[in-house]
């Protein structure tokens, strides 16, 4: 039969939130670039009429 103890010992490790700087940084570029390419797109359309 199987075992059905839970182990109480379980320790939850907390990430440290240093972890997360580089993913801050890569999504702002990301956002960055969509609304430098959003706005230059709009330019060249005004520029068009």
């Amino acid at each position: 039969m199987a075992n059905t103890e839970l182990n109480s010992n379980t320790k939850t490790e907390i990430e440290d939130k240093s972890s997360l700087k580089g993913t801050m940084v890569s999504v702002s570029f990301l956002g960055l670039f969509i609304v430098v390419t959003w706005v230059s797109v709009y330019f060249l359309f005004l520029s068009r009429l």
